[in-house]
């Protein structure tokens, strides 16, 4: 259930109120119905109670000849009206609930019957008409349990109304109906405006959270901009209050960590150009040495220090300049890497299919790019690059037939200056910063350099970048 939810804030946002809206629309469509229910049927026991009350005057002044004819002529199929020697409704089906009693006391105070035998009124949920004459009488409705807003109006599960009225000869004026229905509450119109009112709230509710939430995804993608490049442009101080503070105190953050890479660079060249001098120093004594097996050794230890100092100044110097984005065909790029040193006599293979085109730092993705290489033909003898790209994705691979690295030094092989035991030998070299150079260039491209050991023998490193 979880994985069909949005994910996003805007999404869980408009989520919950779109829920609150609907819940709010039926419960409120509920009680316009309730109440347009409740107000046809106080409508229409007030029109029963008036007619009841008019009908029984106009029978009671007619001469007692004239009744029945009178009486026969009042019946039509939705209101019955008989003479009967007793009331219709007797004393046990006469009820005291709300709407019975606001009926009868109507009739008692509109025919002034202060004494003598009383109307009786009962009414009920409905079914065949109290004298039994067909379906014209039946409501198949579920009886209803309304709060009483005004007397006609009042809970009583009616439906259908039965009322005797008495005559001054003995006979009594009975009356069987049927109120109306309250019929669709929710009209073809009312739908109609429900529906236009729920979008507009919709699109008024989506534009303010999107509004609400649009900073934060401004946000997220300086901050990816950021891990890709510490001199991407500082974000706009704009909106509310909150995003402003938000922005500037990111801004800030932006800075300082520029001046903290920037101090740890020319801290790192300065103390690596400030090595020469007594490394100089030291050559020049060892040259004075006249055991000439420990003066080689001496010279050869001085030589990799040397080493070191000038592929760290070569480190500073690439962590110092910011290289300018632009379009950049990787397919020949690699392609150009593999020419110059098949040229040199290494022996380098290139597939691509096609122009593979992505923005990228072209000097720093070649440096990087002939580090891993080299790293190929040094330690695997040969080396063979693949370019291939994705609708989001560019990526390099090179693939090379040595030994592989043990899976527990994958990671370690990126930390600089370290090196595996195999390669600390004078035909390999190496100081242990080409792959924590590389590493550094994949990744402020914001891409991502892995190396894994092929099941069939040999290293794969593979560079992936965003397009």
């Amino acid at each position: 259930m979880k994985r069909f939810l949005p994910q996003s804030l805007f999404g869980q946002t408009v989520l919950v109120l779109i829920a609150g809206l609907m819940i709010s629309m039926i419960a409120g469509s509920w009680i316009y119905s309730a109440d347009r229910e409740q107000a046809v049927r106080a409508v229409g026991g007030f029109a029963a109670a008036e007619r009841i009350a008019n009908l029984s005057h106009l029978v009671r002044d007619a001469p007692a000849d004239l009744r029945s004819r009178i009486v026969a002529g009042l019946s039509d199929r939705s209101f019955t009206v008989r003479l009967s020697p007793r009331p219709l409704a007797s004393e046990r089906d006469d009820d005291e609930s709300g709407v019975s009693v606001a009926i009868r006391n109507y009739i008692v105070d509109e025919l002034g019957l202060t004494s003598g035998p009383q109307p009786r009124v009962a009414a009920s949920g409905g079914g065949y008409g109290p004298f039994g004459f067909g379906p014209q009488m039946m409501h198949r409705g579920p009886p209803d349990r309304e709060r009483e807003r005004d007397r006609f109006g009042a809970p009583g599960a009616f439906r259908s109304l039965r009322a005797s009225v008495p005559l001054p000869d003995g006979q009594w004026l009975t009356f069987a109906t049927s109120l109306p229905e309250a019929g669709l509450s929710f009209s073809r119109q009312f739908m109609l405006s429900m529906v236009l009112m729920a979008l507009t709230i919709f699109a008024v509710s989506a534009w303010a959270v999107r509004r609400v939430t649009a900073p934060l995804a401004t946000l997220a993608g300086a901050a990816e901009r950021l891990g890709r490049d510490v001199n991407a442009p500082p974000l706009p101080e704009t909106g509310s209050t909150e995003t402003r503070l938000a922005s500037r105190a990111f801004n800030e953050m932006q800075v300082r960590l520029r001046n903290l890479i920037e101090n740890r660079t020319r801290l790192l060249a300065a103390v690596s150009h400030d090595l020469r001098t007594p490394l100089t120093l030291l050559r020049l004594r060892a040259e004075g040495v006249e055991n000439a097996q420990e003066r080689e050794r001496m010279l050869a230890t001085i030589a990799e220090m040397d080493a070191m100092v000038g592929a760290t100044l070569n480190f500073a110097r690439d962590e110092a300049v910011s290289e300018a984005r632009k379009p950049t065909d990787i397919a020949a790029l690699a392609q150009s890497i593999a020419d110059d040193m098949s040229d040199a006599g290494m022996e380098v293979a290139m597939t691509a299919n096609g122009s593979v085109v992505c923005d990228a730092r072209p000097q720093a993705l070649k440096r990087a790019l002939t580090n891993l290489v080299e790293n190929a033909i040094k330690y695997g003898a040969r080396a063979r690059i693949a370019v291939t790209q994705t609708p989001s994705h560019v990526e390099i691979q090179v693939d090379d037939d040595g030994p592989g690295i043990p899976e527990a030094e994958l990671q370690k092989v990126f930390e600089p200056f370290y090196r595996l035991e195999a390669s600390r030998n004078q035909e390999t070299g190496g100081v242990g910063l080409g792959l924590a150079i590389a590493r550094s260039a994949v990744q402020a491209h914001g891409g991502e350099l892995t190396l894994a050991n092929r099941p069939d023998g040999g290293l794969r490193a593979t560079i992936r970048l965003v397009k």
